[in-house]
């Protein structure tokens, strides 16, 4: 087998957040194929424990040490640069001599990038294949942080999105492909970045549907006799806490009044002091981590995802659509999936509609339920093993011709205005 260097910004393990998912599925799809050499990062103390299953996936590790808040002070320095600061970030000489030392003894001619950041660690080196796993497009994401932050953050964040979309851009044109998680990603990188657009594709993120499936036994952790309506995610990241919080004061109150045996439940690890008040207020259920997410969407009667800050494709939405749940999902979150909006899932553009909806379903438990349908979905359209084929033949293609006009002017004054168009797609792809 040929040898393949793969960098993610987060160590792979364990599969239980968003990035972790598709970058795991890419190692153990990749392992297959190729000797791995991974190198990577270690954010969470805990996350050491893993070390020992990634390494039996990989011909050879680099596990980096990463302290969140020394990398945040350390990455102010590229205020003073004309650099986005995530590069600073993420900034490591020990990796970077390790990737060094790794293409050179090893004579590496294929490289899989999963996140701009990784980037850094080959420039100057030169390799047959390069592709690069974008996953989100990670500037316009600070672009809507920027766009709900006050000063001075807005303009922090606004300098960052606008740095940042300078250097995709150039990584696009550099790279034999770029890929996204979603066609509706693809597309909107496409506009920002024209000069690279033939190089620019996507592959879907999947569902291991057979661990989430709703037919398998699991014990019911919620109290009889209510209605549970339940989000999942990670609870320290500002996107899930800013949507828990919106459903929580302007939704959920709706929903109570109508049905007061309804509980929200607020599944998911790590959450901040600012999501634990909402304990506090009446029929909302913060449980922090949990051993397994399953019987939370098993036992639950909607799944709801009410994200107003959202890029890529929503792994929350696509493991409640595979565990046969009924989702209520803003425009936001379900950006990306096929899906029917109606039909698979349901989508609710505001706090009204999101009410009205969930009062409506939970009244008549008839009407508008998806979860047979949502779960067909998952099993025609969002398995691994497919998606991941489109990778590796990516990688083994002989290089795409890439035309003088991949030169970006980084003059140019491109705007992130662009319509975040919501593509939820009928049946005919």
């Amino acid at each position: 087998m040929e040898h393949l260097l793969y960098l993610t910004h987060r160590i792979p393990y364990p599969p239980n957040k968003g990035d972790k998912i598709r970058s795991y599925h890419l190692l153990k799809y990749l392992a297959q194929h190729y000797h791995v050499h991974l190198g990577t990062f270690v954010d969470d103390p805990d996350d050491w424990q893993y070390v020992n299953t990634v390494k039996q996936l990989c011909k050879e590790t680099y596990f980096a040490s990463l302290n969140p808040r020394t990398a945040r002070l350390r990455s102010l320095g590229a205020l003073t640069m004309n650099r986005p600061l995530t590069l600073d970030y993420y900034r490591n000489i020990g990796l970077q001599e390790w990737v060094k030392d790794v293409i050179k003894t090893q004579s590496i001619k294929r490289v899989l990038i999963f996140s701009s950041a990784m980037a850094q660690f080959i420039t100057g080196i030169q390799q047959t294949r390069c592709i690069i796993d974008f996953v989100d497009i990670d500037s316009d994401k600070w672009r809507q942080y920027a766009n709900r932050k006050p000063w001075p953050m807005s303009w922090l964040f606004q300098r960052e999105s606008r740095l940042l979309l300078r250097y995709e851009r150039q990584l696009a044109c550099t790279y034999d492909a770029s890929l996204f998680v979603s066609e509706a990603e693809a597309d909107l990188f496409k506009q920002l970045a024209p000069e690279s657009a033939q190089k620019i594709g996507f592959f879907n993120n999947g569902v291991d549907s057979d661990y989430y499936s709703p037919n398998r036994e699991y014990s019911d952790p919620y109290q009889a006799n209510i209605a549970a309506i339940v989000f999942t995610g990670a609870m320290d990241y500002w996107p899930n806490v800013d949507a828990v919080h919106w459903f929580a004061q302007e939704i959920f109150p709706s929903v109570l009044a109508n049905h007061p045996h309804a509980r929200f439940y607020i599944v998911g690890s790590r959450p901040t002091a600012a999501v634990q008040e909402l304990a506090h207020l009446s029929g909302v259920v913060v449980t922090g981590a949990v051993d397994d997410v399953r019987p939370y969407l098993a036992y639950a009667k909607l799944s709801v995802a009410p994200l107003r800050i959202a890029r890529g494709l929503q792994n929350k939405v696509l493991e409640a659509m595979a565990m046969a749940k009924t989702v209520i999902a803003s425009p936001q979150a379900a950006e990306g999936i096929l899906a029917t909006s109606g039909k698979e899932l349901h989508i609710a553009s505001n706090g009204p509609e999101f009410s009205r909806i969930i009062i409506s379903m939970l009244s008549n438990k008839a009407a508008g339920h998806s979860g047979e349908t949502a779960r067909a979905r998952i099993l025609a359209d969002y398995e691994w093993e497919r998606s991941l084929d489109h990778v590796r033949t990516l990688l083994t293609d002989s290089p795409i011709t890439v035309s003088e006009s991949c030169k970006p002017d980084t003059r140019t004054q491109v705007t992130q205005e662009t319509p975040h168009l919501v593509t939820i797609k009928d049946s005919q792809r």
